[in-house]
Parts: C-alpha cells; sequence; structure tokens
C-alpha cells in the first residue's frame, strides 16, 4: 500500500513544482514582451498584431514544454469574416485565438481595457470592448465595430456566455452573439473545448495532457433569433460534454436542444 501512495505523493510535487515553474516564468515572459515591444504601439496596427501571435505563441509552447500541456485542434480553422463562438473555461481561451487565427477581432470586457499593457495593446489591435452594463447602446456599438472588423476580413471572436465556466458548468448565453449573427449576416461557428480540465480558472495548477479545441459545423446565416441561440447553444454544449468525457471527466447530463 506504501508505494502507490508514494506514487501519488510524488506525482503531486512534480505537478506542484512544474505549475509553480510554469506560473513564474508565464508572467516574467509576460512582463517582458509586453514591456520591451511597448514601442510597437507607436507603429501601425498590424506591428502589434504581430506582437500579440508571438506571446500566444511563446505561452503555448511555453506551456507544453513546462507543464506538459498540449492541444489538439479538431476541425476546420475558420479564415475571414466569421462569427466565431466559443465555449470559455479558461485564460488559455483568450490567446489560443490569437494564436492561430490571423488578425482576430475578440470581443472582451471594457474592463480589461483598463489593463496597463494589455488594454494597450488591445486597443491598438482594435479589439471589440463592450461594456454589459449599457443596455441597448453597448449592442449597438458592438454591432458598429464589428461590420468595421469584417470590412477588414477579420474574424469575430465572441464567448457567448461573457465570462468563464467551470468544466461541465454552463451560463446563461448572452444576447451580443444573436446580435451580431443577424446584423452580420455571416455564418457562425461554434466551437467545443476542455481547457478548463488543464488550465482552472482561478486556480494554480497547470496539468498535464492534451486541450481539445473542436471547430463545429458552422451555422449558416439566416436562421431566426430563437433558433439560432437554441442551435447554438446545442452545439457547443452538447460539443464540450463529449470534449470531456473524451478526456476522462465525470459523466455530465444530456444537453437538449
Amino acid at each position: 500500500m506504501r508505494a502507490p501512495c508514494c506514487a501519488r505523493e510524488r506525482k503531486q510535487i512534480v505537478l506542484i513544482l512544474r505549475s509553480a515553474l510554469f506560473n513564474l516564468v508565464f508572467y516574467v515572459v509576460t512582463v517582458l514582451i509586453v514591456v520591451g515591444l511597448s514601442p510597437l504601439l507607436l507603429f501601425p496596427r498590424r506591428a502589434n498584431v504581430w506582437a500579440m501571435h508571438l506571446w500566444s505563441r511563446l505561452t503555448i509552447w511555453l506551456l507544453r514544454v513546462i507543464a506538459g500541456t498540449g492541444y489538439e485542434i479538431r476541425g476546420a480553422i475558420p479564415a475571414g469574416p466569421v462569427l466565431i463562438a466559443s465555449k470559455h473555461q479558461s485564460m488559455w481561451d483568450t490567446f489560443i485565438y490569437t494564436a492561430l487565427l490571423d488578425d482576430p477581432a475578440m470581443v472582451l470586457k471594457r474592463e480589461l481595457l483598463w489593463i496597463p499593457f494589455y488594454g494597450w495593446y488591445s486597443r491598438k489591435t482594435r479589439m471589440i470592448p463592450i461594456d454589459r452594463r449599457a443596455g441597448a447602446s453597448a449592442v449597438r456599438r458592438l454591432i458598429s465595430q464589428a461590420r468595421k472588423a469584417v470590412a477588414l476580413n477579420r474574424p469575430i471572436v465572441i464567448f457567448p456566455e461573457g465570462t468563464r465556466a467551470a468544466p461541465g458548468a454552463k451560463l446563461d448565453y448572452k444576447p451580443g452573439v444573436a446580435a451580431l449573427y443577424r446584423q452580420l449576416d455571416i455564418p457562425c461557428v461554434p466551437v467545443a473545448l476542455n481547457s478548463g480540465l488543464y488550465w482552472p480558472r482561478r486556480k494554480f495548477w497547470r496539468k498535464p495532457g492534451t486541450i481539445l479545441i473542436e471547430f463545429l459545423e458552422q451555422i449558416p446565416p439566416g436562421l431566426p433569433r430563437e433558433a439560432f441561440m437554441a442551435e447554438l447553444e446545442h452545439r457547443i454544449e452538447a460539443g464540450t460534454g463529449r470534449l470531456l468525457k473524451e478526456a476522462g471527466a465525470p459523466a455530465l447530463p444530456p444537453v437538449d436542444k
């Protein structure tokens, strides 16, 4: 009985050490990059898009090398003016899209623009902030900025739940995604993932394994609002439940359409 116990203890110690090392290196490297490349804020927008892409790719590499956490992409990565509606479980989700996509316009909480350097880069790269307390006026600004992004052939990324949900949890889907879908008249690509199993929200741990992210079948433009929201939620939640189960997470309740 002692040997399995010792093995579990060693495994836990290794997890603690790898998580601590990654967190330390991640924050140090992040500070060095955002401060060191800050003169790019004086350059054209594309230079800052490159900087965010560099930081994202480097973070992914550090996570794999230090913490042993890789990722696997399923489905076709979309390009051009398309609405990407993604499940949101982890901080990992916030930089995987700037690593995979060419110049994405990400919808983010307005409060993030107040963060030094990160907010400045987000403004410079023309991310799309939304003030959820502003009601209808916030939706109008969201649509206006999204139209400008579409005119530049940029993909738009939105997290329909508005914040991170723990693996297996489902939050209410916000109306912003429906407004973008109807007003922009572009296809919507739902995305399922299980990143919260490996980079848990508000947690210290960075667990080894393979994060699964799946770009699901497109929803063509033109559906009525209610039909679109029901279809989007069903695809994301069902796909996420399947990826969680594949990774060995506890069985989840079925998702009704």
